[in-house]
Formats: C-alpha cells, structure tokens, sequence
C-alpha cells in the first residue's frame, strides 16, 4: 500500500471477491471505509450546517484551506478557498504552506497529489474516505507491474514511455516516475504524448483509454489501427505479441463512468431537439462522442467557452452534472443543458457532502485530524518524479 488512512476507528474487514463485486452481488467493504464517521456525524436535515460550516472555518482561520472540486455539490463549493481541477487545486494547496490543513473536498487520488506537492508539516484530509475514483480504480500497481512484464516479453518495454492520466493513484504516478514517464491532465495530453514520443516509439497510456485515443488520434494524427486496448483482466492484456510491437499507443482499459455513458445516441437527440446547439464535450468520452461533437475540452476548457460564448446561444455540456448546473446558473442568457437526458452525477465525488464537511472541519477544531491522506516517502519520490517531468513539459 502506498497510503496510509488514518481513521479513529475499525479494522479493515476482508476484502470480497472482485467477480462479484463486478457482478453486483457483493460490496467491497474495503470501497466503503469513511461511510460512518466517528463522533457524531450532523444529518444531512440540519438546518444549522451551514452556520456550523462558518463558524468552524472562522474558528480556524488561516490554519485551513479548503479545496473544492469542480464537481463537488454547491453546498460543498460555497466553503472553498478555490476551486479547480484535480492538478490545480493541488497546486494550490502547494501554493499555501501557512495552512497547516488541506481539507480537499474531491476524491482520493486528487487528495494524494496534494499530499505528494505540500509539506511534511501539512496534512491532507479527505472528508470521507469513501470519495475514490472508478477510472483511478482501474488500473492497479500489480496489474501495470504485469503488464510491463508482458511488454519486457514483447521485447518493446524499452522502447516504450507511461504517460498516467492525473487521474491516477500514486501508486501509478510512481510507476511512471520509476520508468521515465510523465503524468499528464486532459489539457496537455499532447503535449505529453509528444514529449513521449521524442523519448521512444511507443506510450503506453494510462488508466483511460479514451484521453489516450482522443488525443492521439484527432490531435496528433494517428489512426485507431496505431492503438491497441490492454484488457488488464486478459492474459496478456488479450493482445498478441505481434499487436503490441505493432502499436503506438497501448491504451489501458479504463474509463470514465460520468463520461463514458454518453454515445452517439446522446449527441443525435440533443441536435434534434434543440435545433442550432453546440455540443461541447470531455476528451474522456468516447471516441464516437468527441467525433461527433462541436467542441472538446477539459473542464477548464469548458467553463471559459460558456463565459465566452454569445448570450442566446445553446450549449448541450457532456461532462459531470453538477459543473453543468452550475454553468446553467451562472449563464442564465444562454441555454445549457446536460446531454444525456438521464442525470448523472460523479457518485464518488457526491460522497464529499456538508455533513461531512462540517465534521471534518469540526474535529479539526477539537483537535483532532480525521481522515489523513499521506503517501509513503518512496512512492511519493518517483510520484513527484513524474509530475516534475510535466511542470517541464514546454
């Protein structure tokens, strides 16, 4: 294990099989840890949570500084100090050595990164640890460690560059690290891909094979017969050894759950029935998404085109609902609309709500620090080695 959680209560019980969890006959206990917080967690009814939420971040002062995710809930995002994507707000956080908490309200992986870029004297806490990543989740230090040795086998492990999605466990920044990659975000993939690419043949691209594509493909001119997927639950990934030293980009079998519902169903009923809309979509979608879209984006991306966009125009927003929602509000002269017609919120990130802010930040004011996200000194050092490499990238 790469993190160390710490809580103020239980064991960890057994892990449950992964077939069955997959099937959903089973819950993996493991996935649940944070759900029951110890002390007194407020209902979710309390109408003084947000006076609790003021007057606990008044309390603290300049000791806290909350990070709040572009797709955390309002009632989440009126507490932070700023707001971003993953890489940003750890950035930030780096920014701002004086607080001796970082409270991120995002997902666990983002809370990694914010420990691996702070100072030993700070620390990282997670409002419940439940707050993971499906796509994170993807992609395991023993599976990526199989399938470099299926690479090594294939004769082409030297001759190829990880490039790991800031979407990723430490523990996969630091397989990167360890191997001379980078780390990427969903704006500057190319840019890392091309670095890749000066450095060797081939990247393989980690965990979401959509990013990947996307940008290999419509960004830099490779077709999809230069991509391969490795299936991590396959033997051998399910590639041949000839697919492999044919390939230019090895995609990781992972996705987006948010982004990956959307299809070209989606975009062609939203044309329908909004006449003159723009489609502005997330590079984790699929390939036939971005295809078919308008425009393709990070989420930063995003948020400028509608502040920038013509008032009156229609916008139908393929990425995680409450961004989108926020963007409705915030642009009320123009007509934005989520483009799927069943809601989907990031569930993982939904998990980070005021209740579990106000306890966490209510135990922080007792003296007590829930919930500390910290990475072991090696995995954080080739971690850092790999996000080094992309602060470089020109």
């Amino acid at each position: 294990m790469t993190t160390t959680i710490t809580e103020t209560h239980g064991v960890d019980p057994a892990p449950t099989p992964l077939a069955l969890l997959l099937l959903g006959r089973e819950a993996d206990p493991n996935s649940e840890r944070g759900v029951d917080c110890p002390g007194d967690l407020p209902p979710a009814s309390d109408p003084n949570l947000v006076q609790r939420a003021r007057a606990a971040k008044a309390a603290l002062g300049d000791r806290v500084f909350i990070l709040g995710h572009h797709y955390q809930r309002d009632e989440v995002i009126e507490f932070a100090d700023v707001t971003g994507d993953s890489f940003k707000l750890a950035r930030d956080a780096a920014a701002r050595p004086e607080a001796e908490y970082i409270v991120f309200c995002g997902v666990h992986f983002m809370a990694e990164s914010a420990d691996i870029l702070t100072t030993e004297a700070q620390q990282v806490v997670l409002p419940d640890l439940a707050a993971g990543c499906s796509m994170a989740d993807m992609a395991t230090a023993e599976q990526v460690a199989e399938c470099w040795d299926v690479l090594t086998d294939a004769g082409i492990a030297d001759v190829t560059v990880p490039v790991s999605y800031m979407n990723s466990s430490a523990d996969i920044k630091a397989f990167t690290g360890r191997h001379g990659g980078t780390i990427c975000t969903s704006s500057n993939a190319r840019r890392a891909l091309e670095w890749a690419f000066e450095q060797g043949q081939k990247v393989l691209f980690l965990p979401d094979q959509h990013l990947g594509r996307n940008t290999a493909v419509r960004e830099m001119g490779l077709s999809l017969d230069d991509c391969v997927l490795y299936n991590p639950h396959k033997p051998n990934g399910g590639l041949t050894v000839e697919q492999l030293r044919n390939a230019k980009m090895i995609l990781w079998r992972g996705h987006c759950s948010v982004h990956g519902r959307f299809n070209l169903d989606s975009v062609n009923d939203v044309r329908e029935r909004i006449p003159g809309v723009t489609v502005l979509v997330h590079p984790e979608c699929r390939h036939e998404v971005v295809e078919a879209a308008d425009m393709v984006g990070s989420t930063e991306y995003i948020i400028k085109a509608l502040d920038a966009a013509e008032p009156g125009s229609k916008w139908a927003i393929g990425t995680e609902l409450n961004l989108v929602r926020r963007l409705a509000k915030a642009h009320p002269d123009k007509e934005v609309v989520f483009l799927d017609r069943t809601v989907c919120f990031c569930s993982t990130m939904n998990r980070i709500d005021l209740p579990h802010l106000v306890w966490a930040l209510e135990s922080l004011v007792e003296g007590r620090v829930p919930n500390v996200i910290t990475v072991d000194p090696e995995t954080e050092k080739y971690a850092k080695a790999a996000l080094d490499r992309m602060l470089a990238l020109p």
